[in-house]
């Protein structure tokens, strides 16, 4: 019975971590959900691993609850198979906090190398294994409830959002140890917390990148077209003419619409209307990008891509790293069964390439990426050097009326504070935004609308820190500091 009263409050700590994240912000709420994990373990030990995964579980299913309304809702799985699927990502995620809870544990039973050297390092190194294992799924770690309201959120240009992760774990172990500690101790461990956030706050203040060249104005298409019409044959007219009429209402240097705006092969586009469109943002003298599927040169594959409609040339990105299950098909053989009953068009897409160049627009260098690309921040760490601003094409009308899509616009967020660059981001339904180079909301249009968002951006050059070292640091220094704790332990056992 105490066990399961543990298991029980564990996952409760972690299914809180939900109001954490946007759009709920809760930021202090994250160490403290943490810390409440660390209170646990120090109360069972023995039982760390199976803690640890309560936990996991209890805060991936509360933040990833949108997977039914994406799996069910609108892609129209049976309730029988969706709700049994919305367990498996976050019972494989919790593996991680499991994994990391019973790897501090196992090293040393004293607190100050049990929570403050092994805890954070191990935690910190299974949010970095998640987030490239199979393909990864970062979203959710520990750091983006950070952003941008945090002090801790000041780090991000300094060593990414994985720096910011550690620090909230530390931050977790130095509050689980107060209530034990001494005062003497109690002093050290508070002083040590108000420099490290203080710190955040002087470093969020610092300028990493500078401004190039006047302001552009910019404008990001919202069409609201909802998932189950998008690819309808019957609703292609109107998604067309949607765009058509934003495109031709817009004056701007700079307009984007959506991921999959013009929802067929861009050789399919009905006779015309490129040169139609063309025309509109020609005759305002505004560059134009799209997201519109197109297939690959040898014609056997298709590219989830944006194509810069207004260079004759039509040069494009096309997303690389691809969404398993949703838009590549993992193990076809033993579950491509299961798509027989599911809505989902395009689920077989081809990956563009690792190093694809920025698309010139306005004069300006743009490096794009695809939904939810952006939650990989080290790929994103070489286009943003070759590029004067960032921009997300995104389509979260899979998710329904769910936190998912305030969830990304904190993804975006934290991507534009490590590379101190402006983010455009342009989405069929939510959260379309123009995100300032310190991660800060510049304007957001009203989810769920149909309307242009309009505003300024600047070209920004120069590296952060971050962009100069990407993850590696902070993944050595996490290796280093639990090797130290294994040491430390290894050596207490010698002594008795």
């Amino acid at each position: 019975m105490r066990i399961l009263i543990l298991l029980l409050a564990a996952a409760l700590a972690g299914a809180l971590t939900l109001f954490a994240f946007a759009p709920y912000r809760l930021f202090w709420l994250m160490p403290i959900a943490l810390a409440a994990l660390v209170e646990l373990l120090q109360r069972e030990p023995r039982r760390a691993f199976w803690i640890g995964y309560a936990w996991g579980l209890g805060a991936y299913v509360s933040n990833f609850r949108w997977i039914y309304d994406s799996l069910h809702d609108v892609a129209g799985l049976p309730a029988w198979i969706a709700a049994p699927l919305v367990l498996l990502l976050p019972a494989y995620l919790a593996l991680y906090p499991g994994l990391a809870s019973w790897l501090a544990c196992r090293i040393d039973p004293r607190p100050g190398v049990r929570w403050l050297l092994a805890f954070p390092a191990a935690w910190e190194l299974g949010e970095w294994l998640r987030g490239w294992v199979m393909t990864g799924f970062p979203w959710g770690a520990a750091g983006y409830s950070q952003i941008t309201e945090s002090p801790l959120a000041g780090y991000a240009p300094v060593g990414g959002i994985h720096l910011v992760s550690y620090l909230v774990a530390l931050s977790a172990g130095a509050l689980a140890m107060l209530a034990r500690a001494g005062m003497r101790q109690r002093i050290g461990i508070l002083i040590a917390a108000a420099l490290v956030w203080g710190s955040g706050v002087w470093l969020h203040d610092l300028e990493w990148t500078h401004p190039v060249g006047k302001p552009i104005t910019v404008a990001l298409g919202q069409g609201n077209i909802a998932q189950e019409l998008k690819w309808s044959p019957e609703n292609l007219e109107n998604s067309l003419l949607t765009y058509y009429r934003q495109v031709a209402m817009t004056r701007a240097d700079l307009m984007i619409l959506p991921e999959t705006a013009l929802p067929l092969f861009l050789d399919d586009l009905p006779s015309g209307y490129l040169s139609m469109i063309r025309g509109e943002a020609s005759r305002s003298g505004m560059a134009l990008a799209t997201g519109i599927p197109r297939r690959t040169n040898d014609g056997r594959g298709y590219l989830n891509s944006v194509v810069a409609l207004s260079d004759p040339k039509m040069p494009y990105y096309a997303k690389d790293h691809l969404v398993p299950f949703g838009e590549f098909v993992p193990l076809p053989g033993l579950i491509g069964w299961i798509y027989q009953h599911m809505d989902m068009p395009l689920s077989g897409f081809s990956r563009g390439g690792a190093d694809q160049a920025p698309l010139t627009l306005a004069g300006h260098k743009v490096a794009f990426n695809v939904c939810y690309e952006d939650s990989f921040g080290e790929e994103l760490i070489g286009p943003a050097s070759r590029a004067d601003m960032l921009a997300n094409v995104s389509n979260l009308a899979w998710f329904g009326k769910s936190e998912a899509m305030s969830q990304h616009l904190q993804l975006s967020q934290a991507r534009s504070l490590e590379t101190g660059r402006y983010m455009l981001r342009a989405t069929n339904n939510g959260m379309t935004a123009i995100i300032r180079p310190d991660g800060e909301i510049s304007a957001v249009a009203a989810p769920f609308t149909a309307q242009v968002l309009t505003g300024f951006a600047q070209s920004r050059q120069g590296l952060t820190p971050y962009m100069r070292v990407g993850n590696l640091p902070v993944i050595i220094g996490c290796g280093a500091l639990l090797l130290l704790a294994l040491l430390l332990g290894w050596r207490r056992r010698g002594q008795h």
